[in-house]
């Protein structure tokens, strides 16, 4: 086993850059002001040939964002227990579910579509394997299907989603790689390069086991570095395009915006250099990659600030941002592109009890809570993005194609 180690160093600066002329130009439109649910997805609820949003106990009806109700949802404090959505037809009735977690409820469930406008969709528990701090999708058994992957905190687990052996829909089929590897964070990419995806942890990865093993082999562990308390997920692919992959990552509960760059040391070891891609966000906790700027590839990072993540840690009360950084490979260097830039919460109490984000924040503060989604919601050829959070739910809607 490989041992790799992280070396801090400042290998690039970031430099703020204005607008250019050819990068994507941004509209911001409010879906509901008041929203404090951390988690939206985006699908056909209703069958009707439009993208729909759904976000904790409600669903957003295409064009008008017309409001109906999905469920109640508990509230722990400034958080409501719905932390992910992820769409999936789990029951394959042809009306879209989705699958969610919950931290304060430690559960992973799925919610099931009743196919009806008016009609009570209903919960459907899967499992409950301890805090679960958001979920991506996440294609770990290798099958062409998505996975679920949350951020479980106390265990690394993951939900093959996969096809019923007799009749319609999917089995959502329990992975559990323990509870030495788990910690605030967890992600994927083909780290090795053998064509799979492994399972990242703030502790080190697990190496996805060969095809032929199928997904419910040993994944070998390969404890390479500390990372912290990272946001969701933490991602590898070959940045700098220099062969090797490198890492991505946020830091969840502090400021940072960090890359690690990998180079192949003596004796094959693989060493890891990180330096910092945005040192002036904090609490980020979701981050993707996307292709927004509409060149063909997904290289555009996107990620921002999670707003009051905690109501009292680092930066907490600072404006918050929505962007997407990108590395210019020519000049060694990663640039941001502001979506949104918001004001602080000046007026802030002093106690993290009396502060609530739809108040100490102004009104329209957009942030980027637990699940992003970059999707073409209005059919015009380039990708929108839906940023929900405890101050709001916002879609960003690309003017590239209007231009």
């Amino acid at each position: 086993m490989l041992r790799l180690s992280i070396f801090t160093a400042s290998l690039v600066c970031l430099p703020l850059c204005t607008l250019l002329a050819d990068e994507p130009a941004w509209k911001q439109h409010t879906i509901n002001g008041k929203s404090e649910f951390e988690a939206a997805g985006v699908f056909d609820v209703d069958n009707d040939g439009k993208l729909d949003i759904v976000s904790g106990g409600f669903w957003y009806q295409a064009p008008d964002w017309k409001q109906h109700p999905v469920r109640k949802i508990t509230r722990t404090g400034t958080y409501l227990n719905c932390f992910g959505t992820l769409p999936v037809d789990v029951n394959g009735d042809g009306n879209t579910d989705f699958v969610t977690c919950s931290y304060f409820e430690r559960n992973v469930g799925w919610v099931e579509n009743p196919g009806k406008i008016g009609a009570a969709w209903t919960y459907h528990q899967v499992d409950v394997p301890g805090p679960s701090e958001a979920a991506a999708f996440v294609d770990l058994s290798g099958d062409g299907v998505p996975d679920i992957l949350p951020n479980a905190v106390n265990v690394v687990v993951w939900y093959e989603v996969k096809k019923k052996e007799s009749g319609p829909g999917f089995d959502l089929v329990k992975h559990d790689l323990g509870t030495a590897a788990a910690g605030h964070g967890v992600g994927s990419g083909d780290l090795n390069g053998d064509g799979r995806l492994d399972l990242l942890t703030p502790k080190g990865w697990f190496e996805a086991p060969g095809t032929a093993a199928g997904a419910s082999a040993t994944w070998a562990w390969h404890p390479d570095w500390q990372l912290g308390a990272t946001g969701i997920q933490i991602l590898a692919r070959d940045v700098d395009h220099d062969g090797l992959v490198d890492l991505v990552y946020g830091m969840g509960h502090d400021f940072g915006l960090y890359w690690a760059k990998q180079t192949a040391g003596e004796g094959g070891k693989r060493t890891w250099t990180r330096a910092p891609i945005d040192s002036t966000v904090a609490s980020v906790h979701t981050l993707l990659w996307a292709d927004l700027d509409g060149d063909g590839k997904a290289e555009e990072l996107v990620t921002g600030k999670r707003v009051y993540a905690h109501e009292i840690e680092p930066g907490a009360t600072d404006g918050s941002l929505v962007a997407w950084y990108k590395f210019d490979t020519a000049k060694k260097a990663w640039t941001r592109h502001v979506i949104f830039q918001g004001e602080p919460a000046k007026n802030a109490p002093a106690r993290a009890q009396d502060r609530l984000a739809l108040r100490d924040f102004p009104a329209g503060t957009a942030g980027t809570g637990l699940q992003l989604t970059a999707i073409d919601i209005d059919h015009d050829g380039d990708l929108d993005l839906v940023c929900p959070g405890k101050s709001g739910l916002y879609l960003f809607e690309n003017l590239s194609r209007s231009k």
